[in-house]
């Protein structure tokens, strides 16, 4: 494996990469404040299982392909894109005038939903095939594609830290906002919202 100092580096970045605010812990928020903790951990649950095959995919060079062939690249965030706008439109179409019931139903909906989501976000990808390379030691002991797999791993493993984190806290704001209807109906509208959002803005982002 690499140095003592550069693994140090890479246990920064990846801390960093991991708690600065970004789609994925807006997503899993969006998640938990329309239907709750359970749906919230699931939802971090999806993208940290979706994310493996961006891991597997970087390890094997196969990330790769998208900068090789744009149209890949592009096609992959398109259908990402529209997916997520179509989730948030759901939601807002879920809405009622009684509070969102939180059902395992929901729940395992919101797994499948999140791993789906992270599949088609080619960003994913290419961040991993731009972020591994930069900490293997290619005179290490082990294999270059090990060490990217492990260094995968870790990253993985840190970016669903905060996605957890992230669904404890929408989960604790909604609990004292629990006794309102009102506020409930509010965050499963903001949930929705910020699906679409994020929906319109990686369909129109240019990187």
């Amino acid at each position: 494996m690499a140095s003592t100092e550069v693994l140090i580096a890479f246990a920064i970045a990846t801390a960093l990469f991991a708690y600065f605010p970004g789609p994925a812990l807006l997503y899993t928020a969006a998640q938990t404040l329309a239907r709750g903790r359970r749906a919230g951990l699931m939802a971090a649950l999806g993208i940290h299982v979706g994310c493996y095959a961006h891991v597997i995919a970087a390890t094997l060079g196969l990330s790769a392909v998208f900068r090789y062939v744009p149209e890949a690249y592009t096609a992959l965030k398109i259908a990402g894109a529209a997916y997520l706008v179509w989730l948030g439109v759901q939601m807002l179409r879920g809405g009622t005038d009684e509070a969102p019931k939180v059902t395992p139903k929901s729940a395992r909906r919101a797994f499948a939903e999140s791993i789906v989501v992270e599949l088609l976000n080619p960003k994913v990808a290419i961040f991993f095939i731009a972020f591994l390379p930069q900490f293997v030691d290619p005179a290490g002991s082990l294999p270059i594609w090990l060490q990217s797999l492990i260094l995968g791993v870790i990253v993985n493993f840190a970016f669903s830290s905060a996605d957890v984190v992230t669904a404890f806290t929408a989960s604790a704001v909604m609990g004292r906002l629990r006794k309102s209807g009102t506020a409930e109906r509010l965050a499963r509208w903001i949930g929705g919202g910020l699906l679409i959002g994020l929906g319109l803005k990686l369909g129109i982002d240019k990187t």
